[in-house]
């Protein structure tokens, strides 16, 4: 499937951005410009299901077949983020960029506690300005307002599609290129014991330090700095 993308800068260097579920390439609207200002040419997708992307089935298999059609290969950094980096992984050996940055990479989802699972996060699409604001205290004004329009594009069947690999461990056993994993802090997708298990792989692992899941709109500065001598 062929996916929509946008486009920052004119730079020789080429960046990929992967975004997670509930999100689209706006999500990235101060990581875009960043990239574009260090001399790259940034292209975010939108997933399928996302934004102005087709929508279709989804499984995590189809999302890395839509990225490795849409995205240019041998790009300088590709960066995905939650769902976003478990799609870079699965297209990284396609994609071949020279430097992946896995940013808080859904590598394991936990199993439903106490209800939470893929039917209550596909609900969230009709989540109120006051939900996502006491959920993201962090968020500038802009992000809230972003999301409130990706909610409404957002095929919410995609968190649906999450169910078969709820409890699976989806760690790659080893990195396809240079990678650094990038971690909130505390993940609830990564875990500490996880965190070492990847470094043993060769992964280099960094938290950022009372970030939430969504490092680059959390603490956007504290993204920028994690990146230091990957971007």
């Amino acid at each position: 499937m062929q996916l929509h993308t946008h486009t920052w800068g004119e730079g020789d260097r080429i960046a990929l951005l992967i975004h997670g579920i509930m999100a689209d390439h706006r999500t990235w609207r101060r990581v875009g410009p960043a990239l574009a200002d260090r001399g790259y040419r940034v292209i975010a997708v939108d997933l399928r299901g996302h934004g102005a992307s087709p929508r279709g089935e989804y499984t995590a298999e189809l999302y890395a077949d839509d990225v490795a059609e849409s995205l240019p290969a041998g790009a300088e950094l590709a960066i995905g983020h939650s769902l976003g980096g478990l799609t870079l992984s699965l297209a990284v050996e396609r994609l071949r960029p020279r430097r992946a940055v896995f940013s808080d990479p859904a590598w394991h989802l936990a199993p439903p506690v106490e209800g939470f699972g893929p039917e209550m996060l596909a609900r969230f699409k009709y989540a109120s300005r006051e939900q996502i604001r006491a959920m993201n205290p962090r968020w500038e004004d802009a992000d809230v307002d972003i999301e409130i329009g990706t909610l409404a594009l957002w095929d919410e069947s995609t968190a649906l599609g999450l169910a078969p690999l709820l409890g699976t461990d989806l760690l790659p056993a080893a990195p396809v290129v240079p990678s650094l994993v990038q971690l909130s802090d505390p993940s609830t997708l990564i875990s500490p014991e996880r965190a070492a298990v990847l470094t043993s792989r060769g992964f280099e692992v960094r938290s950022v330090a009372g970030a939430g899941h969504t490092i680059h709109r959390d603490d956007f500065g504290a993204f920028m700095t994690s990146l230091e001598g990957w971007i």
